[in-house]
């Protein structure tokens, strides 16, 4: 029961489903998520930090990038089943169909330097 409480409390947030939504269209390195979110890096940590722990996310680390990804190998099929639908209940939603363009013209920034790379 803890994982599937784990799991729910991780979707129930607005800033966590924006990220899943960009995560359906790309893998993103954190630097990408705080251009399209408008948030500080200690704030998007947070909120990463919970979907990774639900076991929704992986991490590949590229030189100075963390880059998260939705993690469907490992996923149970219920936890899957439930991502993709706060994905499907994202359909149509203007907020959601924003972050995607945004997405699109995000720039990796150096976390050392601040200069896209």
């Amino acid at each position: 029961m803890n994982k599937l409480t784990r799991i729910l409390k991780a979707l129930s947030d607005e800033t966590r489903l924006r990220i899943l939504n960009m995560l359906f269209e790309r893998e993103c390195c954190v630097c990408e998520l705080l251009q399209v979110l408008e948030i500080s890096q200690p704030r998007a940590s947070h909120h990463l930090s919970i979907l990774y722990a639900a076991g929704l996310l992986k991490l590949r680390r590229q030189g100075l990038f963390s880059n998260y990804s939705i993690d469907w190998e490992t996923m149970d099929d219920y936890a899957a089943d439930l991502v993709k639908a706060a994905h499907k209940g994202l359909a149509g939603n203007l907020l959601a169909q924003d972050d995607l363009k945004k997405l699109a013209k995000a720039e990796r920034i150096s976390p050392q330097c601040g200069q896209p790379v």
